[in-house]
């Protein structure tokens, strides 16, 4: 699956246009006083405004093995998140390294560098290098029923985990990150999952989808 646009929401909306904006330089687009829009290559990140909004875990794809400039790009800016003294974290069976970070709203985001997705010119990193949204998280009491629905919709299969505590939908080229937040909480950071609402749009298969997820209800339409 391809990810064209996700959908979040934010009580903090000038702080995190500023963040984006003004630390990362990352493109805005379609501001307003009700949101705004992150140009993450093929990919929009589109805040709107929620009173009492949670967290949620979302990650950006960045080109093959650019993991290490992106990791001195970002100590420049933020603090990074790491795991057992690791700033850079292995995903072997994924292969795969990621970088991760919080933004203002305490989101966990992730910068993943998969190997042999997309290759890189070697250099000083920037948001303008980033391919596209990788992952978002969808928190649920049921894994499995989420992803029978995903399967039978979006023709969907399970690319990793399984359907008590975790499971990773979709492929290499995007994810969505499936978690029962009774039994597991957030990587690297153990931070508490929320069932944070967003909607997604997307691409599998030549065909295109929208699905919006709230209060364990998953919607979800072919456009």
């Amino acid at each position: 699956m391809e990810i064209s646009k996700l959908t979040i929401y934010t009580s903090n909306i000038d702080s995190q246009l500023e963040f984006y904006r003004d630390e990362l330089n990352f493109q805005i687009k379609d501001l307003s006083e009700k949101g705004f829009e992150v140009v993450a290559g093929y990919s929009r990140l589109r805040f709107e405004y929620k009173e009492n909004s949670t967290p949620y875990h979302i990650a950006f794809h960045v080109p093959d093995r650019q993991e290490k400039i992106v990791l001195q790009w970002l100590e420049n800016i933020v603090p990074v998140l790491g795991y057992n003294d690791d700033v850079i974290i292995d995903f072997p069976n994924w292969q795969a390294k990621s970088v991760y970070f919080y933004d203002k709203d305490k989101n966990i985001m992730e910068f993943i560098s998969r190997r042999d997705f997309k290759k890189g010119d070697a250099g000083i990193f920037s948001p303008s290098e980033i391919v596209g949204i990788a992952e978002v998280g969808l928190v649920t009491k049921n894994i499995e029923e989420k992803f029978e629905k995903l399967r039978l919709n979006c023709v969907l299969d399970k690319y990793d985990g399984d359907f008590d505590r975790f499971c990773a939908i979709g492929g290499d080229s995007g994810l969505i990150i499936t978690i029962n937040n009774d039994k597991k909480d957030w990587f690297p950071t153990n931070d508490k999952a929320y069932s944070s609402e967003f909607k997604l749009e997307f691409r599998h298969d030549s065909k295109f989808f929208q699905l919006e997820y709230g209060n364990e209800k998953l919607e979800i339409s072919e456009i």
